[in-house]
């Protein structure tokens, strides 16, 4: 189970580096397999999407199946009214969160005429995809497709593979309630590179956003350059800073709740100035896990990771801006003073009573976060996502008569003199 470790020892030992210090690595073979998948489809369209679906998803398709509206609404009604009202709120939380984050077009004015802007326009569309395997996620649609939606974009596109989508009402439910009507049912590498590249069936999107397995991770990052994307994302993780007021029973919950993800490389480590909440907590753990559907893969992922007995918060300050992970709860006497020391997080959760999956469903700010360390630069999913800017320059006669000269030194230091002749010749006498 879990090991109880210092500091120090998290420091030294090697075989706790890769919690400290996260990479996200594929394997060379992978990424060829994932290129020649994205080459074939952008080669051979509709016809070689046909065919890796029949190879990954053992199903014989004729055509790409578009879903119709009739059969979405009546997956849409097979699903509990319970579920569609916790669904309808959950939107509603996200939708009023996310309008906050619009950005507004301005313009500026200057002397003679002049006038400046940076006018804000949405992505005009947008591919999502929606992972198989294990589970469904309608939390995943929510999250991607609200903050879109708020940005003002006309297409959303979503691929899903064709085995999940009848299986799980609850994906067709989610959509239903978003309106969301262009839904294909193709999944893996080849529905990224359909997206990216276009086929006759699925016309090219602007932006691909959306979880996957390692396939499709990797058709994300290959595709990007030819579409703008979200993030190529890691295994889910939580640090938990806890003092000796933190329950044990929550702390050890709430680090579960990510090692059950079921890659078996999440992070789940608490970091606690008390070894008697250490040891409690682990108690806890062991308790817990037996209870869990996913105990076997969430037990691997406590094994790899730690308990750790930091010297004071301060420590633990550092060690959370160091390791910038996704998740971040705060379980401390003072939480907004920890707070303003934080620099480096995905989503901070303060309190007792506030774990992450709340936010992961209901609460309204998106669960779309950087991984592996990248929350030392990125910033969670939202609007500005989706939205675009372009500067605006208007200049009278004037106005460029009075630079005129300026512009040709700048211009003619750097060597280009056809830029300074662009400005010079609306400034000569005609």
């Amino acid at each position: 189970m879990i090991p109880i470790i210092t500091s120090d020892e998290l420091e030294s030992e090697k075989q706790y580096s890769s919690i400290l210090s996260r990479e996200l690595t594929f394997d060379p073979a992978l990424e060829q397999s994932v290129r020649d998948i994205i080459e074939n489809v952008r080669a051979r369209g509709d016809e070689a999407v046909i065919e890796y679906t029949q190879r990954f998803d053992r199903i014989e398709l004729d055509s790409i199946e578009k879903i119709s509206w009739v059969e979405l609404k009546e997956l849409h009604d097979g699903v509990s009214e319970a579920f569609l009202a916790a669904l309808r709120e959950a939107i509603e939380n996200v939708r009023r969160f996310h309008q906050k984050q619009l950005r507004e077009s301005y313009f500026m004015d200057g002397d003679d005429g002049v006038r400046l802007g940076l006018r804000f326009t949405p992505i005009p569309s947008v591919g999502l995809y929606v992972p198989g395997g294990a589970g469904a996620y309608p939390s995943s649609i929510v999250m991607n497709a609200v903050p879109a939606q708020v940005a003002g974009v006309k297409r959303i596109v979503v691929v899903t593979p064709p085995g999940q989508f009848r299986d799980n009402a609850h994906v067709a439910a989610a959509l239903y309630e978003l309106n969301i009507i262009e839904v294909y049912t193709v999944g893996g590498a080849q529905a990224i590179a359909a997206l990216a590249y276009g086929t006759d069936s699925i016309k090219p999107v602007d932006k691909i956003v959306g979880p996957g397995n390692m396939y499709v991770a990797l058709a994300k990052r290959q595709v990007y350059g030819q579409v703008d994307i979200d993030m190529v994302a890691g295994p889910s993780e939580i640090v938990v800073v806890a003092d000796e007021s933190a329950d044990p029973a929550f702390v050890a919950a709430d680090l579960l709740s990510q090692a059950e993800h079921g890659s078996g490389m999440e992070m789940a480590l608490l970091l606690t100035t008390s070894k008697d909440i250490a040891q409690a907590v682990r108690q806890e753990l062991m308790i817990q896990v037996e209870k869990l559907e996913h105990s076997v893969t969430a037990k691997r992922v406590l094994d790899a990771n730690a308990l750790v007995i930091v010297k004071n918060l301060d420590e633990a300050v550092a060690m959370v801006n160091r390791i910038a992970p996704e998740h971040l709860e705060l379980i401390v006497n003072d939480t907004h003073k920890l707070l303003d020391k934080i620099t480096n997080a995905g989503a901070i959760f303060l309190g007792a009573y506030s774990p992450e999956p709340i936010s992961d469903y209901y609460a309204g700010p998106n669960h779309v976060l950087p991984t592996s360390g990248a929350a030392r630069y990125a910033s969670p999913l939202g609007v500005y996502d989706f939205q675009k800017c372009s500067n605006v320059v208007e200049y009278t006669e004037k106005a460029v008569k009075k630079c005129c000269d300026k512009v040709e030194i700048l211009s003619r230091a750097e060597g280009f003199d056809a830029h300074a002749e662009a400005v010079k010749i609306r400034c000569r006498k005609r």
